[in-house]
C-alpha cells in the first residue's frame, strides 16, 4: 500500500468556520497574540489565557469537519496515509483519521506548565467538560495549561513528521503557503521524485526545485480533483 502523506494549514479548517492561529495577522479572534500564544503572555496573566482556550474549545465543538476533511479520511481505503497538521483542531480526527500528527498541539488537551510534553499530567477535554477553572492545577502541582506549542516554543512532533515525510510516495499539501515553517521545511524531507501536490485556493510561489502541481482550489473542491487525479 502505497504511504501518502498530507500536510494541512489554517486554510484547512476555513471552511469549517474557524480562524487559525498561524494565519492571524498579528490577531487570533481578535486577540494580541503575543497575549494568548506566547510563554510571556502565559507568565503575565494566565486566566487571560486560559479562559481565552475555553472560548476557542466551545466554537471547535460547535464546528464540523468538511467535505475536505471528510475526504482526507476516506483515502486510508486506498492509502497508508498520515495526517501532519499545524491545526490545533481535532476535525482531522473527527471526519475519520486515523493517524494524526499535531505540530502545534491540540486544543482539546491541557497540561503541565512545568512539564508541557509529559503525558502523565495531558488531561484531554470533552464536550462536556470544556472549560478549564483558571488557577486549576495539573497532577505535579504547577498551573493547568493549554496544550499548545507557543510562538518561540520548540516542535517536538516536527521529528515523526519529517520521519512521515522521508517516507512518503505522494505528499499532498492543503491550506499553507510554502513559505511558512513547518511547511516549507517538510517539503525539504520529501525524496526527490516523489509526487508533491499543493491545493491552495491563492497562487502560491513554489521552488522549482520541486516538482509541485498546484490545484487552486479551497480545500473541499481541491481533494475532489485530487482523487479524480489520483
Amino acid at each position: 500500500m502505497k504511504k501518502l502523506v498530507v500536510l494541512t494549514g489554517a486554510g484547512m479548517s476555513v471552511e469549517s468556520g474557524l480562524s487559525t492561529f498561524r494565519d492571524a495577522g498579528g490577531l487570533w479572534e481578535n486577540y494580541p497574540v503575543q497575549d494568548v500564544a506566547t510563554h510571556e503572555g502565559w507568565e503575565r496573566n494566565p486566566t487571560l489565557v486560559t479562559n481565552f482556550y475555553n472560548m476557542l474549545r466551545k466554537k471547535l465543538v460547535a464546528a464540523k469537519p468538511n467535505r475536505g476533511h471528510q475526504l482526507v479520511a476516506e483515502l486510508e481505503k486506498k492509502y497508508d496515509v498520515t495526517v501532519v497538521t499545524q491545526n490545533v483542531d481535532n476535525l482531522h480526527e473527527m471526519a475519520g483519521s486515523t493517524n494524526v500528527i499535531h505540530l502545534h498541539g491540540e486544543l482539546m488537551k491541557v497540561c503541565s506548565s512545568w512539564n508541557v510534553d509529559d503525558r502523565r499530567y495531558q488531561v484531554l477535554l470533552d464536550k462536556e467538560n470544556l472549560e478549564v477553572e483558571p488557577g486549576t492545577k495539573a497532577a505535579d502541582g504547577s498551573l493547568l495549561r493549554p496544550f499548545i506549542v507557543f510562538f518561540g516554543e520548540g516542535v517536538p512532533m516536527m521529528e515523526p513528521a519529517a520521519v512521515a515525510a522521508m517516507e512518503a510516495d505522494i505528499f499532498v499539501i492543503i491550506g499553507t503557503s510554502l513559505n511558512v515553517y513547518p511547511a516549507a521545511g517538510l517539503v525539504q524531507y520529501v525524496k526527490p521524485g516523489t509526487p508533491i501536490y499543493l491545493i491552495d485556493p491563492n497562487p502560491v510561489k513554489v521552488s522549482s526545485y520541486y516538482k509541485i502541481e498546484q490545484i487552486q482550489k479551497g480545500a473541499s473542491a481541491g481533494m475532489e480533483e485530487l482523487i479524480d487525479r489520483l
